[in-house]
């Protein structure tokens, strides 16, 4: 393959975009993992209003991520049957859907804590109920797994005769 500045700017911008939806997935999910064990309402709040910074990166990546890597397959004469494609093209779905499912109690979770910290309240059983629920938090870290293994189908870019 003959690398030409289009495919290099394809590549720059796909890059950003992996660099977004990482940051994004860990600045969210360490901020939710540091509100599951605080009892002030309002500490709580202001964490996962962090981990919805890190889900607006996640979504901005992901757009980058897709759109540029979509163009890549295209420049690159990879194929959109290449089996390292479509794994990535499918895991980043799997990402999309798991990440959306599971980030809907963290986001009930902010809702209610910034209501209880207006009113200078502790965390009540629903807010805790909320950050430990074990199928939101299973989404998530799968989510977190299928990133990971994204991330290795790029660099390994395995059965590719180029890279």
């Amino acid at each position: 393959m003959t690398r030409t500045w289009l495919y290099d700017f394809a590549l720059c911008l796909h890059l950003i975009g992996a660099f977004s939806l990482v940051s994004g997935t860990v600045l969210a999910g360490v901020s939710f993992e540091m509100a599951r064990h605080r009892a002030r309402s309002a500490e709580v709040a202001v964490l996962l209003g962090l981990a919805r910074i890190g889900a607006v990166l996640v979504i901005g990546g992901i757009v980058f991520v897709g759109s540029f890597g979509l163009w890549l397959v295209d420049l690159g004469h990879w194929g959109y049957a290449t089996p390292w494609v479509d794994a990535a093209i499918g895991l980043l779905l799997l990402v999309v859907v798991a990440g959306a499912l599971g980030g809907q109690p963290p986001k009930r979770a902010r809702r209610l804590a910034s209501d209880l910290a207006q009113d200078d309240r502790p965390i009540d059983d629903e807010v805790h109920s909320l950050l430990n629920d074990r199928g939101a938090r299973l989404l998530n870290y799968g989510a977190a797994a299928a990133l990971v293994a994204i991330i290795v189908l790029m660099v390994v870019k395995p059965g590719s005769p180029h890279h």
